[in-house]
């Protein structure tokens, strides 16, 4: 047992976090209303190069907005990676839609666009698309897929932004694309999320939906029923200071990612997502160790523990879940999913990481697979 412990993630608040949201508080503009909220829309818009940003209390409300907004719907099929954080799958089910869980591919852990194609039905919908760890999908290929079938795609980028895919950033592809920045996410407002879109409409119907549905020109007047998925102007001001240091962020993530490569390569059965003409975020370093499985993955959490060192294992596969069995799994037996799930383990990955901290982790790691045969 020691006294050292370095946590899985912490947030990056070293810039003009305090004073801005000492700015909003002092203002009185504390909730919904206040000019946070624009600011740190505009600059999400303008990073990404789109026209418009919808700021939300959340990732998954992020999500399920974009759903609504367009219209998914009891009856209809969404597909969805089986190896994400559950919010993917869930957001479809808020709309009574059915989640189609679908196999990624072995080699950058994202959705498989062979196993959409195998996957399509007459029902089908939307395509959720995620960036796994902040490595990008194969959005290309699977933008191309949607077209040929008249598919909606949602990019869920909630680990990946300032991802890029030849040299395109992630959360530009698709018709809404949404992102997350609860604390651990590699910009934070604490809880919140973004939707943002090219498309005027989408934009004006997520603003009216997100604000309980009311019209937009008549005070207290409600045409539809939608939902209080507002951002507050304090998390809006975190947001905003953090946008002023992403890429500064982001270098450092950059810096911390090669120190793990560097120091983990003399172990021949640690394998990394493959990354190709792309530009990954390290969002959390993520590892699959050959041989893993989940009562030894367990063994290896517990004994960094006691060295003082957080991890976490890779998702489960959604699959896996009680009240996902009667879904529909297409594209497959889920056999990567799986796989990728039985063999991973994340490391700690924030700003503020040392390379001593790196060092003390990756030989910690390396002794406690040795300790357990692996």
């Amino acid at each position: 047992m020691t006294n050292r412990w370095i946590p899985i993630s912490q947030p990056t608040l070293l810039g003009n976090e305090k004073k801005y949201v000492m700015d909003a508080v002092e203002s009185g503009w504390i909730s919904s209303i206040g000019p946070y909220i624009d600011k740190f829309e505009s600059a999400f818009a303008a990073y990404h190069g789109v026209k418009h940003a919808i700021a939300t209390h959340n990732g998954t409300i992020a999500l399920h907005l974009a759903l609504a907004a367009m219209g998914i719907d009891e009856g209809d099929e969404v597909i969805v990676p089986d190896l994400t954080f559950i919010a993917t799958a869930n957001s479809v089910r808020y709309c009574h839609a059915t989640p189609i869980l679908t196999d990624v591919s072995l080699n950058d852990w994202n959705i498989s666009p062979d196993a959409i194609r195998e996957a399509i039905s007459p029902r089908t919908r939307a395509i959720i698309p995620v960036h796994l760890y902040g490595n990008p999908a194969a959005m290309n290929e699977i933008m191309e897929i949607a077209e040929q079938h008249h598919l909606v795609v949602i990019e869920d980028c909630a680990e990946a932004i300032g991802a890029e895919y030849y040299g395109k950033k992630a959360g530009t592809f698709g018709h809404i694309n949404c992102f997350s920045f609860f604390g651990n996410k590699i910009i934070t407002t604490g809880e919140g999320g973004m939707c943002i879109t090219n498309d005027d409409a989408l934009a004006e119907r997520m603003r009216v939906l997100r604000d309980h549905g009311m019209n937009r020109k008549k005070k207290y007047w409600y045409d539809e029923l939608g939902f209080n998925y507002r951002m507050t102007n304090l998390q809006a001001a975190v947001g905003f200071a953090q946008m002023e240091q992403l890429e500064e962020l982001i270098t450092r993530r950059d810096d911390i990612y090669r120190e793990y490569c560097q120091a983990l390569s003399s172990h021949g059965g640690i394998k990394m997502q493959e990354v190709n003409k792309q530009r990954s975020v390290n969002w959390l370093f993520t590892v699959r160790i050959k041989g893993m499985n989940y009562e030894l993955r367990d063994q290896v959490t517990a004994r960094l523990k006691l060295m003082g060192i957080d991890s976490r294992p890779v998702f489960y596969p959604i699959s896996m879940m009680s009240f996902y069995k009667d879904s529909c799994y297409l594209g497959g037996e889920l056999v990567n999913s799986s796989l990728i799930s039985l063999e991973g383990i994340s490391l700690p990955t924030y700003v503020g990481l040392s390379k001593e901290d790196i060092s003390y982790i990756c030989v910690s790691l390396l002794s406690c697979l040795k300790e357990v045969g692996l």
